[in-house]
């Protein structure tokens, strides 16, 4: 989606005229007819409602979109004008119509609200047809561009950080999205390197060899029953002050997960496509960090495996010895994320050692019986970024809700053979599965680890997506950056 700033005087596409309404406030200079079609079809102006009615504009009958944006002083404005700019963009996709105009006069927008708003057009916009060849002409996208009139002075400047992190977004959305034929681990790696060229992002690659001489056996024990050879996936962005320690952010990249020997039922396997959910968010906010030149230090890490139950896959009862030399009892194969990112947690630490550590992970379906679709799972051993991070979820609608961490819960991991077993009883699953984590956590280092596997693919359309994937944990980890780095600078 194309965003377009005309100045005074410049021709308005042809195409959809589109206004904002403020809940309750019709415009006074509205065309009459518009008005009261409005009235009459009970269109209030509350975020994200339209309505779409005909009016003359310089001489010619233009199809005119009145969008609402909710109260004026509401509480959270900039939530409603995302909304008010994805359904825009949802009524009109696929309409046949190729341009929508947004007039700005008298809507009284600051530069951050309307940012917000085309970046709420730019996120509901994003689909991936590649695999379709029959959709009939009224299902495919026409809508390729939204021309602004009036926009404030400094729009397009701010515009052009918003659009690098909805291009983030949409980065871990394709990856997200893609079949696991042709997203695996090596073609993982290959994408970011074709979208990453030219950003100022460095790559490094650690093929399965190097991984065996660091010993990282928990990470290759997962990977050892596919022919899809693994990968650690690692991304630097050094835009902060040279030499500073940067934080770190790693993703469960599980590009598939049939459960291994543990196999999974049949029924809704096609989903374990987005089990690499994890790895997408950190390569989009990658990438998005670059594209907008953050001024921070931050290293993504993405462990990278397919989870697959041929002749030499790791079986229940297997131990394995992880990077940090714990040994872990495997109970079950398809508790297979907490082996992959223990150890590039501990790669991760000893490589950079970092401020701070954010892993995120579709690890567990116990997340989704406490928190549904609606909130992601944290938990962590440091209440300042434990804060950080929920106040960045609050502010970008990537929602968190933090659980407890504690000794009880370690005692549910006990092994008789080995250091721990990889899965604890049924009860408080996702809890186990972090304090498993955690025991990979060094020298006191700040870590969270958000479990996103009700978050990262919906069944439904939420307000800046269609159904699938959501893309999120971009936005929150690029408002942390935000937030904690680039403030203090």
């Amino acid at each position: 989606m194309e965003i377009q700033f005309l100045d005074a005087g410049d021709a308005i596409p042809a195409g959809v005229l589109a206004r904002l309404v403020n809940q309750d406030a019709l415009p006074a200079d509205l065309d009459n007819l518009l008005a009261q079609g409005a009235r009459l079809s009970r269109f209030a102006g509350k975020p994200g409602q339209i309505f779409e009615g005909f009016a003359e504009h310089e001489g010619q009958v233009r199809r005119v979109a009145l969008a609402g944006v909710g109260l004026a002083d509401a509480k959270d404005r900039t939530g409603a004008l995302e909304k008010a700019g994805a359904g825009l963009v949802a009524k009109y996709l696929t309409s046949g119509e190729t341009a929508l105009t947004l007039d700005l006069d008298g809507a009284g927008l600051s530069v951050p609200e309307l940012t917000a708003l085309l970046l709420g057009a730019r996120l509901r916009a994003w689909r991936l047809d590649t695999y379709r060849t029959t959709l009939a002409d009224d299902k495919k996208p026409s809508l390729s561009r939204i021309a602004v009139v009036g926009a404030p002075d400094g729009a397009a400047a701010a515009w052009s950080v918003e659009e690098a992190l909805a291009t983030g977004v949409e980065f871990t959305r394709e990856l997200v999205t893609e079949p696991a034929n042709a997203i695996y681990p090596e073609s993982f790696v290959e994408r970011c390197h074709a979208r990453m060229a030219g950003t100022g992002i460095e790559i490094r690659v650690l093929d399965e060899g190097e991984m065996a001489a660091l010993g990282m056996g928990s990470l290759l024990g997962v990977a050892q029953g596919s022919v899809r050879p693994p990968r650690l996936l690692v991304l630097e962005w050094m835009g902060g002050e040279p030499g500073a320690k940067p934080i770190a952010f790693v993703g469960k990249g599980v590009t598939f997960d049939t459960g291994g020997i543990s196999l999974k039922p049949p029924a809704g396997m096609e989903d374990m496509k987005w089990d690499m959910g994890g790895a997408g968010a950190v390569a989009g906010t990658m990438l998005a960090l670059a594209l907008r030149k953050a001024k921070a230090n931050v290293v993504g890490v993405c462990g990278l495996v397919e989870n697959m139950p041929d002749g030499n896959a790791q079986r229940p009862g297997d131990v394995v010895t992880s990077m940090s030399g714990q040994t872990i009892e495997v109970i079950n194969t398809d508790a297979e994320g907490r082996l992959v990112l223990c150890d590039a947690l501990t790669w991760t630490q000893r490589e950079y050692a970092p401020t701070r550590i954010v892993d995120l992970a579709t690890l567990t379906g116990a997340i989704l019986i406490s928190l549904g679709h609606e909130y992601a799972g944290i938990f962590s051993n440091d209440d300042a970024l434990a804060a950080d991070l929920t106040a960045a979820g609050k502010v970008t609608g990537d929602k968190l809700w933090r659980f407890p961490l504690g000794a009880a819960y370690d005692r549910m991991l006990e092994s008789a053979i080995a250091d721990m077993k990889n899965v604890g009883p049924r009860y408080g699953g996702s809890i186990t599965a972090a304090q498993f984590l955690q025991r990979y956590i060094e020298n006191g280092t700040p870590w969270a680890h958000l479990d996103i596997a009700g978050t990262v693919w919906t069944d439904k359309p939420g307000a800046t997506w269609d159904k699938g994937a959501s893309g999120f944990g971009v936005r929150l980890l690029d408002r942390l950056v935000r937030d904690t780095l680039e403030a203090q600078g």
